[in-house]
């Protein structure tokens, strides 16, 4: 085989939403990303909270993936911030990352938004990427999570 690439004759589409290319490019990049990572399996977590009228005041999505966990968004109701509900639902969904034998967890946030909250949590920030609208920077963030309460570090019984 010659070093040639082969190209197939195809058509270019630029548009909005599509459901359906989401879907496959979900599909071929989990299965290839499934097979790199030894057979490791996304699943997703999610944590929510609700008042007691059972409204949503705040919550939590977030993905696990063999030892990563990855936050994506994280959401408190404007009458509910600052009342300890954005720790609350970090930490639920660390400890059930935990659980799910998790070592790592990321997330990242915009400056606009939080970037001072994951540090309190024991996250280190990692990178700041310009170019958000308004001058904004996407800020990442790191945590090692600890072993399993019943495992020491080196993961023997206590």
């Amino acid at each position: 085989m010659t070093s040639e690439q082969h190209t197939v004759a195809a058509s270019l589409r630029v548009g909005g939403q599509d459901d359906d290319l989401e879907k496959r490019l979900d599909e071929e990049l989990t299965a290839f990303n499934t097979a790199a990572a030894d057979g490791a399996v996304t699943e997703p977590l999610s944590v929510r909270v609700t008042d007691e009228a059972g409204d949503l005041a705040g919550g939590l999505t977030a993905w696990t993936w063999g030892t990563l966990c990855s936050v994506d968004m994280l959401w408190v109701r404007d009458d509910q911030r600052h009342s300890g509900w954005g720790g609350r639902l970090m930490r639920a969904a660390e400890a059930e990352a935990v659980r799910r034998g998790c070592t790592d967890m990321i997330v990242s946030t915009y400056s606009f938004q939080a970037p001072r909250f994951y540090p309190t949590l024991g996250f280190r920030e990692r990178a700041r990427i310009p170019g958000v609208p308004g001058g904004h920077e996407d800020v990442y963030f790191h945590k090692r999570l600890p072993p399993p309460k019943d495992e020491t570090a080196d993961g023997h019984p206590v």
